[in-house]
């Protein structure tokens, strides 16, 4: 049913919340996961030095990639990083036509907008045109007090 499955992801803690979903899917289907960082160029980004352009979205995003490609192989799951230049949306879609995606496992959230109140724009648009199933994974609760120190307390008490 599903050969090749998308996880985009820009490393937020939102985005991570798909990391395990995504492993679950692929392991299931025996499917080869494609985890896809966007440097987005629609933002000021690179820097020059000594002649010499570097881009830390793109440093990050081989970070964020390779620590999801690690988790697959520890599952014995297939995985493909990739790091791309683009639009976030504009590259996703494109890449889901290119590669012949089956599905996309994406967070609700990213890292721009009213973040924690609304779908995240790029998900939304992902949703809405998609000709591929999109599975959205919700970071939650628990997460968001570990991210702000919340639930510190309260966790550190059950060990």
């Amino acid at each position: 049913m599903y050969d090749d499955i998308l996880l985009p992801t820009d490393g937020s803690d939102a985005a991570d919340a798909a990391v395990e979903h995504a492993i679950d899917l692929a392991a299931r289907y025996d499917a080869t996961l494609h985890v896809l960082y966007v440097a987005d160029t629609t933002e000021y980004s690179t820097v020059t030095f000594e002649d010499e352009v570097i881009d830390p979205l793109e440093r990050e995003g081989e970070g964020v990639v390779d620590a999801v490609v690690e988790q697959a192989d520890d599952r014995s799951v297939r995985a493909k990083g990739v790091v791309m230049q683009g639009g976030v949306f504009e590259t996703i879609q494109n890449y889901v036509a290119d590669e012949g995606i089956d599905a996309v496992v994406m967070g609700t959230h990213g890292r721009r907008g009213l973040g924690r109140a609304l779908l995240g724009s790029v998900t939304e648009r992902v949703v809405r045109t998609s000709d591929v199933p999109v599975l959205t994974v919700r970071q939650t609760d628990d997460e968001d007090e570990e991210d702000t120190g919340a639930g510190t307390e309260a966790s550190g008490a059950r060990e």
